[in-house]
């Protein structure tokens, strides 16, 4: 118990002789200087909020507007127009000041009005400006006239150096499509799934919906984006995620991995220093709005509001409905090893620890040899189960005493970390490797991972690493931000010594890590072993398979003159084809971050144009026939993929509508049809972000991006990831327990297909299909 009197600050015992009062100096210190941290990062948060509230203005130019009406009024001229004389009339202390001061006074009260007039007004005129979508339909180096003068515009009122959060209050609310748009695209969506009975059904239903409660509905919808700031997001948040009652684990929670052919040092306590340090670094840069707002074609900001709770923050089980708790800046990370769950302070005399301190201290529970409290070793178990069971344990067995304590220590963290006794990471000559790290980021044990957390990292006993992340806050590009500034920072800015462990010293004076203790009793072991047994048979049964594709990459493909990510949803479409014998409704995400806290809206794939290619290709037809046939399907994928990112899509529209019936209590054959159709193909680009890799001179610091679980009983998960020019990768996922999907065999088509697209649209460019030279795993040299 050593460590858990280093967190009391005095001790008093009560005697006849009086009060004996004992302080420890080095609890006070670290309370001041923790709360010496907790003001600047208050004195930050309050500088950058003024910078932030008058952008694209800068607090500056107050001072140029003040000093520009006050050298007008020295030439005798009034550029109020008779406002400051008003000013001056009206001041509550005139009497107490001479006539020169009240003039004063009442110009800088003009001058302040004035510019946050213009403050409002650039601000307006900008968020006008960004609601202008056509330049996303126009082709490639194919800027009209229009766009150009519009791109000059947005520069000109975008000021400069903005901040994380500049671009919010100019950012435009999602607009809400019109009723019969989003029916006519949903009934174009489904044409090639359905017979003309089934289609002609469906007609009537939208028919019905359209004319009747459709327009009822939509009047609520749009009275609702009238007021919130985004129509659709707090809802997605509440009833797609926050709602649902099974577990989060694999149905939701999605992984990352490490680099590909690459592990920097293969000691897992200086990887866990190095990346553990550069979090903590992100995170700094993050609280001070250091980082880059997200930019399309270098002019267009994205909205970044979902950064806010990527660290601190955990979701708490309810009975009916989970929340998302988000917590001040926490200066400590929460450990789990065999068992045994820690808390690790990442903060010493005001500072943060080094790499090689913390490299030190994740040592320290490495080679702890106590065993786990009773009860203790598979907790995470609660997490990974139903959420009902959960919701209830923790009201029952975790809501005060020493459990509640240790529990808040463990969602208050700033994130959670695992120390795993596997080794993981793929090699050239065992491709089966690289699925079992997957499947081990994706679950894990079922109870090593605390998946209530916005993000777990997971560190392998062989140096190799890879994160597990939640859902309900943000979107995996946001995580993925972190994750691989993480990476860059790692390897080529803190590096590691010959030895393979991090750089710099280590403070002798450090306090070792805290065990967290626990009073488990028997009626909570009992819901930990079935929430256990729930995860387990979910884990078991999901199929994962990951490869990368080195044969040819996004380079090729933009030499066919097609747009890559069509080239592969193409590509899934034939592959899946061929794999099922039919087509099925296909989820592709793109996101609507143009708009103010915009998330996701679903592109839906399969269509008929890539129907009609497919079968073509398939029947046999004359090459020029099939190629025709591939550029108008590429071209209407485009099509749609610009719809949503413009909030023309339709799943959100349809599901908001949805909701809205519900809390009217009014059935909706047509919604409830529409909601119910299954996603078979659940699809999804991880972005690469190329400022980040230089992939040019370091091939091998590729990361192979993450994936998720199936969406379908009977379907498959797909996320890609284009990995430089030369490298695309895959990571499918389905179930064991359906007989006609098989994770590998998938990724066989995949891997067929890409090669037959390739050869339908450039033969010159098409290489021998025959595997490509797969490169060992390297180690970085020690």
């Amino acid at each position: 118990m050593a460590e858990a009197h280093q967190a009391v600050a005095f001790q008093f015992t009560v005697s006849p002789d009086g009060i004996d009062l004992h302080l420890s100096h080095q609890a006070l210190t670290e309370i001041y200087l923790s709360g010496v941290r907790s003001w600047k990062k208050r004195v930050i948060g309050l500088k950058n909020s003024v910078v932030t509230g008058v952008y694209p203005a800068s607090p500056s130019s107050w001072l140029f507007v003040v000093i520009a009406i006050l050298a007008t009024m020295y030439t005798r001229s009034d550029p109020s127009m008779g406002l400051i004389a008003k000013i001056q009339e009206h001041l509550p202390v005139s009497q107490s000041m001479s006539a020169q001061c009240q003039t004063l006074v009442s110009a800088v009260l003009f001058s302040t009005m004035l510019w946050l007039l213009l403050i409002f007004t650039m601000r307006m005129c900008l968020k006008q400006l960004l609601s202008y979508h056509r330049w996303m339909f126009e082709k490639h180096g194919k800027m009209s006239n229009t766009t150009k003068v519009w791109v000059a515009l947005v520069r000109i009122f975008s000021g400069r150096k903005p901040l994380l959060y500049s671009y919010q209050g100019s950012l435009p609310n999602l607009p809400v499509p019109l009723i019969k748009d989003t029916v006519n695209r949903h009934l174009e969506s489904v044409r090639p799934l359905m017979d003309d009975t089934e289609y002609e059904r469906m007609t009537s239903l939208s028919e019905d919906f359209e004319s009747g409660l459709g327009k009822r509905l939509q009047w609520y919808l749009k009275l609702k984006a009238l007021w919130a700031t985004n129509y659709v997001s707090d809802w997605w948040e509440e009833y797609v995620y926050l709602r649902g009652r099974s577990p989060i684990m694999v149905n939701s929670n999605y992984y990352g991995m490490d680099f590909m052919y690459v592990t920097p040092t293969p000691i897992q306590a200086a990887r866990a220093g190095n990346s553990i340090h550069a979090y903590f670094l992100y995170r700094r840069k993050l609280n001070k709005e250091e980082l880059k707002p997200w930019m399309l074609r270098s002019a267009v900001p994205c909205c970044s509001y979902q950064f806010e709770r990527m660290f601190d923050t955990c979701r708490i089980p309810g009975t009916l409905t989970d929340t998302v708790q988000h917590w001040q800046d926490s200066d400590y990370i929460a450990v789990y090893h065999r068992g045994r769950y820690f808390r690790l302070r990442m903060y010493h005399a005001g500072r943060l620890l080094s790499p090689r301190e913390i490299e030190s201290q994740i040592q320290k529970i490495l080679d702890d040899p106590s065993p786990p409290s009773k009860g203790e070793a598979k907790l995470g178990a609660l997490t990974a189960g139903d959420r009902i069971p959960w919701a209830k344990a923790r009201a029952k067995y975790f809501s005060s005493g020493v459990n509640k304590r240790s529990l808040d220590f463990i969602e208050k963290a700033a994130f959670f970390v695992t120390l795993d006794d596997d080794e993981q990471g793929g090699v050239a000559d065992d491709p089966t490797r690289i699925d079992s790290y997957a499947k081990s980021l994706l679950h894990g044990k079922c109870y090593d991972r605390w998946f209530d957390k916005s993000f777990s990292v997971v560190y392998f006993k062989n140096g190799k690493m890879g994160l597990n992340g939640e859902h309900s806050w943000a979107d995996a590009p946001v995580l993925s931000h972190a994750w691989q500034y993480v990476l860059t920072t790692d390897c080529f800015q803190l590096g590691y010594n010959a030895e393979g462990h991090c750089k710099g010293e280590v403070d002798s004076s450090l306090p070792g890590p805290q065990k967290l203790n626990w009073e488990i009793p028997p009626e909570c072991e009992e819901q930990i072993s079935g929430s256990l047994a729930v995860a387990q048979a979910l884990a078991d049964d999901v199929d994962v398979h990951v490869f990368s594709f080195e044969e040819f990459g996004k380079g090729k493909i933009k030499k066919c003159r097609v747009s890559p990510d069509a080239f592969i949803q193409l590509t899934l479409q034939l592959a899946h084809y061929r794999n099922q014998g039919r087509f099925c409704l296909t989820y592709e995400a793109s996101m609507t971050r143009l708009f103010k806290e915009g998330r996701t809206e679903t592109v839906r794939s399969c269509t008929n144009e890539s129907c009609a290619f497919v079968r073509a290709l398939e029947g046999g037809e004359d090459a020029d026939v099939c190629r025709r046939l591939f550029h108008e399907a590429s071209e209407k994928h485009q099509q749609l993929y610009r719809m949503a990112m413009t909030g023309a899509g339709i799943d959100r529209h349809l599901f908001c509508l949805y909701v809205v019936s519900k809390y009217l209590q009014v059935e909706s054959p047509f919604l409830k049809e529409v909601l119910s159709e299954p996603w078979r193909l659940s699809t999804s680009q991880t972005p690469l972000q190329v400022e980040m890799f230089d992939l040019v001179s370091h091939p091998e610091y590729v990361s192979c991006g993450g994936g998720f679980g199936p969406v379908a009983d009977d379907g498959y998960g797909v996320s890609y990831c284009a990995l430089g020019e030369k490298m695309l990768s895959f990571h499918i996922t389905c179930k064991h327990s359906c007989p006609n999907t098989d994770a590998n065999t998938f990724g066989g088509e995949i891997r067929k297909a890409l090669r037959d697209l390739l050869q339908l649209l450039s033969p010159e460019q098409a290489e021998p299909r025959k595997a490509a030279a797969q490169r060992p795993e390297l180690k970085k040299d020690l």
